[in-house]
């Protein structure tokens, strides 16, 4: 039984006029008072605290107003939300204990390579690999995040929630900013937009985006020494929209592209102190040990386009969401941390420290890969006590992964060529409704079906060691499965709304193929969450202040998780019979005066895994204590 308790705090404040709204109010209220948030966490948009989850959003605004100028930033000042950035453009968010646990850039393609939480761009789900957040979070509108199950309007793999960026639009009226930062290491972040009128009818935007950093972290392995040799990159990023405003249908068009060029995250052997959670005391993160830091080297070439079309038709509105992406990427690194090997005469991350058991380099590439979605959906305009929306869904992706590896004491003469293909097709129907019934509660409810099916073959072409390459291996999988939501949403007292809600989602079954040393392809059943949720949403002091209170419960059967370990060293799927977790959230925000916000926020949160035969098999050269 594995067991995480994580108790968070926040306290945040910010000089400086405040726009905390993500769209514009319609009454313009006073500067001392917190002004309505709008959310599209149903697909429509509704006030933040007439929606029936725990929704957290900002307005670009207002994380420029509250110097918050990057997603991870905004995250550690979210209730139960943790980041995790593994690179430069690869990140990971989790949610209320409820993460994927998985390694390497083969683990699960599904929904475009998404853990967990999915991550949408413009109401478009965009790739793992080639997603920066902090890119999204470049001249944004609203960014809300949803903690999970999400699995009625967004699909499979949104289980533990998701994150939505809306990007500013373009608009009829001249609008533009430039912004550039410098920081340590020579970090560079220079960004701007500007949108403006074609014709009465299309107008455009084009946001820009340049980051970059110099290598600052020295290498001081005996006979490989070389200053700044690592922990640099320069990425440039750029988004233009065309939006055509009819009388009856509009049409915004998305095209998006991301060119970074830089060195990945170092992994460092032999830094933790046995026994402990702590570093070694010696530790400098400005310093690696590592014989083959020269050859690391990380690109990632990312694009991408969308088209929204709406249509009203008066009492139903019609939407087609049509999107597009691709991405390719190279990322190379020294992957056993230290230098040399225990069968030679010197090895070690230091000569004081444990030494490696063998030299390990390699290389993780994507060279093709093409994601393709539709949605169909149609949704009633306010036609009296019962509003509904349904419609279609269809994604398709064809992702090949490649991996090198490489002789680091031969000169880093490539050795291992192994090749992976995946195939995923999967649609899905869907509808949801709400019904008031009364003038103070709500009750919304809502399913959809989904069938996945992924295709995948793998082979090894070149192998280490002399040992036997592995002829065309073919694998299946495929399941359906049906996800659902209700809610209900009371209005207690003009400022005191109260919801519940139940939902269950699933993140579809994977395949693990890595196929470099082992000869073994495993897979991992679809994964389930089912969850129930309270909470009280109030604003209190004449809109002043809002504090919204909420706790949770949620079990999830087959738990997705990685294993690494064996005598090849290869890494495995497996799922877990049971997890649970439950926890509370407290977030709030109050205008003391016209001039200053401030927003304060504790969560608790408990998860455990239930399982007496989860296991890994024998780890090489190591020792597990538990």
């Amino acid at each position: 039984m594995f067991q995480r308790k994580i108790l968070t705090c926040a306290v945040l404040s910010a000089l400086g006029a405040m726009s905390y709204s993500a769209v514009a109010a319609e009454e313009k209220k006073s500067k001392s008072k917190i002004e309505t948030i709008q959310v599209t966490a149903t697909k429509r948009a509704a006030n933040i605290q007439e929606v029936p989850v725990a929704v957290s959003a900002l307005s670009g605004d207002a994380m420029d107003n509250l110097g918050i100028d990057n997603f991870q930033d905004y995250v550690e000042f979210l209730p139960n939300v943790v980041f995790q950035g593994t690179g430069p453009g690869q990140n990971e968010v989790y949610i209320r204990g409820a993460a994927t646990t998985q390694t390497g850039i083969a683990v699960s393609s599904v929904q475009a390579l998404q853990p967990s939480v999915a991550i949408y761009l413009d109401e478009q789900s965009v790739s793992m690999q080639g997603r920066n957040l902090d890119i999204y979070a470049t001249d944004i509108e609203r960014v809300e995040v949803l903690p999970g199950p999400q699995g009625t309007l967004f699909g499979r793999n949104t289980p533990a929630g998701l994150v939505k960026f809306d990007s500013v639009k373009p608009s009829q009226e001249f609008d533009a900013y430039v912004s550039a930062s410098y920081g340590t290491w020579g970090s560079m972040d220079l960004q701007g937009a500007a949108g403006f009128g074609l014709t009465d009818e299309l107008s455009t935007r084009v946001s820009l985006l340049r980051q970059s950093r110099d290598n600052f972290i020295d290498n001081k392995a005996p006979g490989f020494e070389q200053n700044d040799v690592v922990g640099g990159y320069q990425e440039i990023a750029g988004r233009v929209q065309f939006l055509y405003e009819g009388d009856n249908m509009n049409a915004l068009f998305n095209y998006h592209w991301r060119d970074m060029n830089g060195t990945p995250i170092n992994f460092r052997a032999n830094i933790i102190k046995p026994g402990t959670n702590d570093l070694v005391d010696d530790f400098d993160y400005e310093t690696i040990y590592h014989d083959a830091a020269s050859r690391s080297k990380q690109f990632v070439d990312n694009q991408g386009a969308s088209l929204n079309l709406e249509y009203d038709l008066g009492d139903h509105t019609v939407t087609s969401i049509t999107g597009y992406e691709s991405v390719e990427v190279f990322s190379q690194g020294d992957i056993d941390g230290g230098y040399g090997a225990v069968f030679l005469p010197v090895s070690g991350p230091r000569t004081d420290e444990t030494p490696i058991p063998f030299p390990s380099e390699s290389a993780g590439v994507i060279p093709d890969h093409s994601q393709f979605t539709q949605e169909f959906r149609v949704a009633s305009n306010e036609l009296g006590k019962l509003d509904y929306q349904y419609g279609v869904f269809f994604f398709k992706e064809d992702l090949t992964i490649n991996n090198l590896g490489f002789d680091t004491l031969g000169g880093g003469a490539q050795n291992i060529f192994a090749r992976q293909n995946q195939k995923t097709t999967a649609w899905a129907v869907f509808a949801s409704a709400d019904y008031d019934v009364s003038d103070r509660l709500k009750v919304t409810a809502g399913v959809r079906y989904t069938d996945d099916d992924k295709d995948f073959e793998a082979e090894r072409t070149q192998t280490a060691f002399g040992g036997a390459n592995l002829a065309l291996k073919k694998l299946n999988v495929n399941d359906s499965q049906v996800s659902w939501d209700l809610s209900a949403f009371y209005n207690y007292s003009e400022d005191v709304n109260l919801y519940a809600r139940a939902a269950k989602g699933f993140r579809a079954p994977s395949i693990q193929g890595r196929v470099s040393f082992g000869d073994d392809i495993t897979t991992a059943d679809s994964e389930t969450l089912h969850s129930i949720e309270f909470g009280v949403k109030s604003s209190v002091w004449e809109d002043r202040a809002r504090v919204n209170v909420s706790t949770f419960y949620y079990t999830m059967d087959d738990q997705q998780l990685t294993a690494v370990g064996g005598g090849s060293n290869t890494t495995r799927l497996l799922n877990a019979d049971n997890t649970k977790g439950y926890g509370f959230e407290v977030d709030s925000e109050v205008a003391i005066t016209e001039d200053l916000l401030m927003t304060a926020g504790v969560s608790y949160n408990k998860t455990e895994i239930n399982d007496s035969d989860l296991a890994v098999q024998f780890c090489r050269s190591c020792t597990i204590a538990d």
